[in-house]
């Protein structure tokens, strides 16, 4: 008999893209999806066990004050479930290293890498603080905010399960700093190494590109999303969420080779599959 399968995705402080993430985790064949704010977790309302996947979708958090999704992680980091509970980070480690699955889309993804949850190739700070940032997303080099689809080339040798069997996609961008910055040469020879990046932006041909607007911030190496060693921590920032049907594609129309489930829903079950096996 098949794991059940519950997903927890977490809204609120600006977060506008829950029903879509939610919407697909279903279709994904997920058994439970509650849409929770953060502020249930800070209460003690709910936790993060209990669940095997948790989505953090994208979004506007906090109004981008002090940087996409900053001012959240700071919240994250540092606030504590009900009075004198837990940390919240410390419940989300747990979550983590009890082999469950995290996934970030765009604002979720920029929450991630704040929260040192990828691409997490260094040891582990103090007990219980999570991982040391290594990864920020900085403004796009067009310095507008982008709204387009994009290609993305899927790396086959990436521990990601999230992107397991998948060798390209296309899904939209919509995001005003999504430039993938790297700490140090340390963090992106690991990268590289470990396959931590499993999808890249890609140009007509296929291959992974840095030229506008194929890609449409200018991530080094066309980086789109990145992963941990593990690669249960995914976190991206193009939306699969937003092509779970062909009717999403702005061709739609035009396009008789679409399928009628759209590119995007794949990610989601994988993720389903992942935990059901």
């Amino acid at each position: 008999m098949a794991n059940a399968v519950n997903v927890l995705v977490v809204t609120g402080n600006g977060t506008n893209c829950e029903r879509e993430t939610a919407h697909a985790a279903r279709l994904a064949g997920a058994d439970t999806v509650d849409v929770r704010m953060i502020w249930d977790l800070l209460a003690g309302e709910v936790r993060l066990q209990g669940y095997q996947l948790l989505c953090l979708p994208g979004g506007f958090l906090d109004g981008d004050d002090l940087g996409a999704a900053k001012a959240a992680a700071i919240r994250w980091r540092h606030a504590r479930v009900g009075e004198g509970g837990d940390k919240l980070v410390d419940q989300l480690q747990s979550f983590i290293d009890a082999g469950n699955l995290v996934l970030g889309i765009c604002n979720g993804f920029q929450l991630m890498a704040k929260l040192g949850l990828v691409p997490a190739t260094n040891a582990l700070a103090a007990a219980g603080a999570g991982t040391p940032q290594q990864a920020s997303l900085g403004v796009n080099d067009s310095g507008r905010f982008e709204d387009r689809w994009v290609r993305l080339e899927v790396d086959p040798e990436s521990p990601c399960v999230f992107t397991r069997g998948l060798t390209s996609l296309e899904v939209p961008v919509r995001h005003g700093e999504g430039k993938v910055i790297l700490g140090d040469a340390d963090t992106a020879a690991a990268i590289e190494s470990g396959h931590l990046a499993p999808v890249r932006y890609a140009d007509g041909s296929g291959a992974s590109t840095e030229d506008y607007p194929a890609n449409p911030n200018g991530s080094a190496g066309g980086i789109a999303g990145l992963c941990d060693p593990t690669g249960r921590c995914f976190g991206l920032m193009p939306h699969p969420e937003a092509f779970t049907h062909r009717t999403n594609h702005p061709r739609w129309t035009r396009r008789s080779d679409l399928p009628e489930e759209g590119a995007g829903l794949a990610i989601f079950r994988n993720a389903v599959s992942y935990i059901q096996q």
